[in-house]
């Protein structure tokens, strides 16, 4: 059916029809409808941008399933490869590195590593500095890498080396400002052992008695004014071929033989004062200490 044919068919209304009716167009138009284009086309620009922007980041930060990057998370924690930089305090529980590759830790100032209790109070520090290496706790040791042993501890009240052997390099030797307990000091094979007090004195102390042997060379002990050997309830025993004692005073007496005064004295007499000063005095038929006894009043 037409519209002609419609208009025919339909039965006429005589109801009034109102003169200049007005029609009101339904929907959106003009400077409205532009506006809601341009809204609709920036949004569509925006989302097209952040939708790129979201690709390049998780392109160049190498987002994956596993992690980010050279971080990766794993089932025993995160795996972190390659040079990393903290900028703010990193609390973890374990670090360690791979099996073929080292553990590097570097930063432009020091090292800091501190351990804390669970009231978060430090209980031990360890800085590395460009000038000296510092540790601060209660005790510090270094343990051998086979059987654990100690090697090095240090505390408040003692410093103990368990090494089998100490070896000072230096050319100064090694410098003690108190008491030194050893059971056995020994220098490096044809090396000379050398104990030295600059300005005080060296004292060796032994309950059961202090030895000092030179298999295969001499022992000397020389000092400025006098040298003490001293024996409380014991002796001091001499074991030699030929026992010297050089630059002793020489007593002198006159004699009344002749011959005695011509010839050249090669014979002498070991004197002994009161006090235990021993001197030289010429050989005679009988005893001369009496006659030569003059040094011992100088004594």
């Amino acid at each position: 059916m037409t519209r002609e044919q419609y208009i025919l068919a339909t039965p006429q209304n005589n109801l009034p029809r109102a003169e200049n009716a007005q029609l009101y167009p339904v929907g959106i138009y003009g400077w409205r409808k532009r506006c809601l284009y341009f809204f609709v086309l920036l949004l569509l620009v925006t989302m097209i941008v952040n939708l790129a922007m979201t690709i390049w980041i998780l392109k160049v930060m190498n987002f994956t399933v596993d992690g980010m990057g050279n971080l990766r998370v794993t089932k025993k924690g995160i795996r972190l490869e390659g040079i990393s930089e903290f900028l703010l305090p990193l609390y973890v529980k374990e670090i360690h590195s791979r099996k073929d590759s080292p553990l590097v830790l570097q930063s432009d100032r020091n090292v800091t590593v501190n351990a804390r209790n669970h009231m978060g109070q430090l209980t031990g520090q360890l800085t590395v500095g460009a000038d000296a290496v510092e540790a601060q706790c209660k005790r510090f040791e270094v343990r051998a890498s086979e059987d654990g042993r100690v090697l090095f501890s240090a505390d408040e009240d003692e410093i103990t080396i368990g090494a089998e052997k100490l070896k000072v390099t230096g050319t100064e030797g090694a410098v003690f400002g108190h008491s030194v307990e050893t059971p056995h000091i020994r220098a490096e094979p044809s090396q000379d052992l050398r104990l030295e007090s600059p300005t005080r004195s060296l004292i060796m102390e032994a309950p059961r008695g202090v030895r000092v042997s030179a298999a295969a060379g001499d022992f000397k002990a020389t000092c400025r004014k006098e040298l003490h050997l001293q024996s409380t309830e014991g002796e001091i025993f001499l074991n030699a071929d030929k026992i010297r004692l050089g630059n002793l005073p020489t007593g002198s007496f006159s004699s009344s033989s002749p011959s005695s005064s011509s010839s050249r004295q090669t014979v002498y007499e070991l004197c002994v004062c009161p006090n235990g000063k021993l001197y030289l005095s010429p050989a005679g038929v009988s005893s001369t200490c009496q006659s030569s006894s003059n040094i011992c009043l100088w004594s």
